[in-house]
């Protein structure tokens, strides 16, 4: 799974390739109790919120490695015009989604 190419353009230079496909990856999480009151004290003082800047961080991640596993079950090579996607459920889940085209080089 991890010798599956991302790539966020169209073209792999030096590559030929036939489409297979979309693919997607997608996880939705959320923080503990303790960390969601941690970030509410946060949010009247103002600054960053490094637990939900982790949490989105491990979810990209974890959306990604989805998306390869998702490609390689398709018999692809790489994964081209990968974007992402997310949005909020409720006031403390993220969802997010890793998608794009499944190609097979030939």
């Amino acid at each position: 799974m991890s010798d599956i190419l991302v790539t966020t353009t169209e073209n792999i230079p030096g590559h030929q390739y036939e489409v297979i496909g979309e693919v997607f990856g997608l996880t939705t999480q959320s923080k503990n109790l303790i960390r969601n009151i941690g970030a509410s004290l946060k949010n009247v003082v103002g600054g960053e919120i490094r637990d939900y800047t982790n949490m989105l961080d491990e979810a990209r991640n974890v959306a990604v490695d989805r998306l390869k596993l998702n490609a390689a079950n398709m018999g692809a090579d790489a994964v081209v015009m990968m974007r992402f996607d997310s949005g909020s459920i409720g006031t403390d889940m993220q969802s997010v989604a890793a998608y794009g085209t499944a190609v097979k080089y030939i």
